[in-house]
């Protein structure tokens, strides 16, 4: 692994965060992850946090970052029930809208005004999404509004292919559902609202006004969080502590690795900035 791991020497101007599994996992926070973002917010460094994650709405991170010992502004936090509403009141305001989904997307989808249907004959848009209440009738109400009556179209909030558990286990996300409803329509899913699509960077960065070259997302999933920042020639820095491994990272060619990689996350402060702050790495 030491051979993989590299870490920044300076501060941007930024910091976009992944949580599940950068942050923390499942109900504690990672190591060094609280002097991290403590340290960012005392240099008056905009510190963001971002999630694919549709079960949660922002309120939600909120009272679980401070029930971790990390208060944090609303309004520093997108995921993607933000995004997925915003797009549809913007781009669709009067569509009737089938959404596989738990609670917190229907929610939010309806304090925005956005009428919600479960009948096929007048659906225009399908939304896929994690819905752990996913089963054969939402299958076909789906596939009668797409296939047979020729109407609607599909969207998905995330293109996550499973969420990660602590202790190694998972639960199947957001792309499984997509999955089954391309196979039986023939269909394509025609837009995503979580990473590595941009709308997510620029929910991220609304407000700031930053360098998106100066900036970092720093996540553990390469085909999303690291994506994204390739994407839109953001920084990255991957850490070990989610999904990728340093065998993921060191089988990629040097276009599509991440800028830093790094073995515990509060490596993103440079090595002096640890030095001045009389930090190791047995106090986190």
């Amino acid at each position: 692994m030491n051979d993989i791991v590299k870490a920044p020497t300076d501060f941007q101007q930024a910091y976009v965060f992944d949580m599940d599994g950068t942050i923390y996992l499942g109900d504690h926070l990672l190591p060094g992850a609280k002097r991290l973002i403590e340290e960012l917010r005392r240099r008056g460094i905009p510190v963001r946090f971002l999630s694919n994650n549709p079960t949660k709405d922002p309120q939600q991170y909120v009272e679980k970052l401070e029930k971790l010992g990390l208060p944090t502004d609303i309004s520093d936090i997108s995921n993607t029930v933000v995004t997925t509403t915003n797009w549809i009141k913007e781009n669709h305001p009067d569509a009737k809208v089938f959404a596989i989904a738990e609670e917190p997307l229907k929610n939010s989808l309806r304090q925005a005004g956005i009428a919600l249907s479960e009948d096929p004959e007048e659906i225009d848009i399908v939304v896929s999404s994690y819905d752990r209440g996913f089963d054969y009738r939402k299958l076909q109400i789906a596939f009668d509004a797409i296939w047979f009556h020729k109407r609607a179209f599909l969207v998905q909030t995330n293109p996550d292919r499973f969420c990660p558990f602590p202790g190694g286990r998972g639960e199947p996300d957001c792309a499984a559902m997509t999955a089954a409803i391309e196979a039986c329509t023939g269909t394509t899913c025609q837009v995503n609202f979580g990473k590595p699509s941009p709308v997510m960077l620029t929910a991220a960065l609304a407000g700031l006004d930053v360098d998106v070259a100066h900036c970092v997302m720093v996540g553990d999933r390469l085909a999303t969080d690291i994506q994204m920042a390739l994407d839109t020639g953001m920084g990255s820095a991957c850490v070990l502590t989610g999904e990728a491994t340093a065998d993921d990272i060191s089988s990629l060619d040097d276009a599509h690795r991440p800028t830093w990689v790094l073995d515990r996350i509060d490596r993103l402060i440079p090595a002096s900035a640890w030095a001045e702050l009389g930090w190791t790495e047995n106090d986190d």
